[in-house]
């Protein structure tokens, strides 16, 4: 299965629930691998810390923009986390360079061609950049699923009607596979009006919202600080039973 977190609208926590759903699947047992396409390379710090990796996805791309007589698979890119049964691509800031020239070169399957070279895990999740760009676009293509954050304000859902369009998009023009398994609310308020009122509307619309809401919390902020997954630095937390929840309501969907 091979899944992608995405959202064009930053800040509503994709690269959290990108690592906490992976450190949850390999938690369970799963070979699951995280393949960060964000240059911010928020998911890879919050796996490695201040470490700099050895290899990053930006050097599987680059190898495409020059003539190579044999080309380094996926697998070259992969490291190990300190977390048993989860590996990572990392992400690294010359992604940002290199996507106008892999536009240009029409180099948008080449990710999806990776993946299915790699074929070693159960699980995969792809954490993307905040914008419909070239990284995003590669990992609709690649994915079987999509998952949306969904932070409760007027703004984020505006962007989530214009995120569906381009996702049923991606889906008639390059993969006809691709299914949108459900819209995860994210830093949910359950005692405030307006997120409680968005829900129900949401949900009222038949948009596909799962049932777990994970709720805000500090303890996030202090996980990325340690730079430890939510659900190794507090398993026992409201937020980290909340990711447990959702990660088997994402199994039985």
């Amino acid at each position: 299965m091979r899944r992608v977190i995405f959202n064009q609208k930053g800040g509503v926590g994709k690269s959290s629930i990108a690592v906490n759903l992976a450190a949850l699947s390999a938690q369970r047992g799963l070979s699951t691998l995280l393949l960060d396409l964000d240059a911010q390379g928020n998911a890879t710090q919050y796996l490695l810390g201040d470490a700099q990796p050895e290899t990053t996805v930006a050097g599987f791309f680059e190898q495409f923009l020059s003539f190579h007589l044999s080309e380094e698979k996926l697998s070259e890119f992969v490291l190990h986390t300190p977390y048993g049964n989860l590996d990572l691509v990392a992400a690294s800031p010359e992604l940002t360079e290199l996507q106008s020239r892999l536009e240009a070169k029409h180099k948008i399957n080449k990710l999806r061609d990776g993946l299915d070279a790699l074929g070693t895990y159960d699980a995969v999740y792809i954490d993307t950049p905040p914008a419909f760009n070239f990284y995003t676009l590669s990992a609709l293509i690649a994915a079987d699923t999509c998952v949306i954050p969904f932070d409760c304000d007027s703004f984020a859902r505006e962007a989530l009607y214009h995120l569906l369009e381009n996702v049923a998009e991606v889906k008639a023009d390059h993969n006809p596979t691709l299914k949108v398994e459900g819209i995860i609310v994210n830093q949910f308020q359950s005692q405030a009006k307006l997120p409680r009122r968005i829900v129900d509307e949401l949900r009222a619309e038949k948009l596909p919202l799962f049932e777990t809401l994970l709720p805000a919390s500090v303890k996030m902020r202090e996980s990325h600080e340690a730079e430890t997954p939510l659900v190794h630095f507090a398993p026992k937390h409201k937020l980290s039973k909340a990711f447990v929840a959702l990660y088997d309501e994402l199994d039985t969907a």
